[in-house]
């Protein structure tokens, strides 16, 4: 099949999409700690909206958008600011909402799964780091004079979202473990919340100081 590349291209990129998942970002950010608040399915949604925007991602580096949105500063500017914003807003709501874990609970999760699946696809495709990453990071098993290049691409996105998934998953059953573990100390959980602020507001400025080059 044509849209698949040859073995040595594919082994070194599942070693480095490894590498990359296991690497914390705010995507991992936010589903550990949607875990920690509102159970497992909340995790997985969440991290199941981040691998869909991993998919737009790469469907914006074929069609070349993502290099549209980085050539443009004033484009790039405001995908920056809004990626901020949204990552500051999820601090506060860690801070007022979080992880203030009430054993006597016995409902449901407080945000349904689609609401925390397009929280994770929002806080994926709001990171410019990420468009500058799959811009620089999946050409480069892909020759730009293969005809090919195109279905090549999107096989590799797709490779990275499978590969991501046993690597991330585990993350979540420890979160749901850590929880359940916390649940009886209210102290602990508060600063959790404030670790989890404090993660995502340092991812912010990460955002707002990345450089397209």
């Amino acid at each position: 099949m044509s849209f698949i590349p040859d073995t040595t291209t594919l082994i070194q990129f599942a070693i480095a999409t490894v590498i990359l998942a296991i690497t914390p970002g705010p995507d991992m950010t936010l589903f550990v700690s949607r875990t920690l608040s509102h159970g497992r399915a909340t995790g997985f949604a969440s991290m199941a909206g981040a691998l869909c925007g991993t998919l737009i991602h790469t469907t914006l580096v074929v069609v070349g958008v993502s290099a549209l949105i980085v050539a443009s500063p004033a484009a790039f500017l405001a995908l920056k600011m809004f990626g901020a914003g949204y990552l500051v807003f999820l601090a506060w709501q860690a801070i007022t909402k979080g992880s203030a874990f009430s054993p006597e609970k016995k409902s449901g999760p407080e945000i349904s799964l689609l609401r925390a699946w397009a929280a994770g696809l929002g806080v994926n495709l709001l990171n410019p780091k990420i468009i500058l990453f799959f811009m620089t990071f999946l050409p480069q098993f892909v020759s730009a004079h293969d005809p090919n290049a195109p279905g090549k691409l999107f096989f590799l996105g797709a490779m990275f979202v499978v590969l991501s998934i046993p690597v991330t998953a585990p993350m979540v059953f420890a979160a749901e473990k850590f929880s359940a573990a916390m649940k009886t100390s209210p102290r602990v959980t508060r600063v959790v919340d404030y670790l989890f602020a404090g993660v995502f507001s340092a991812f912010a400025l990460k955002i707002l100081t990345a450089q397209a080059k």
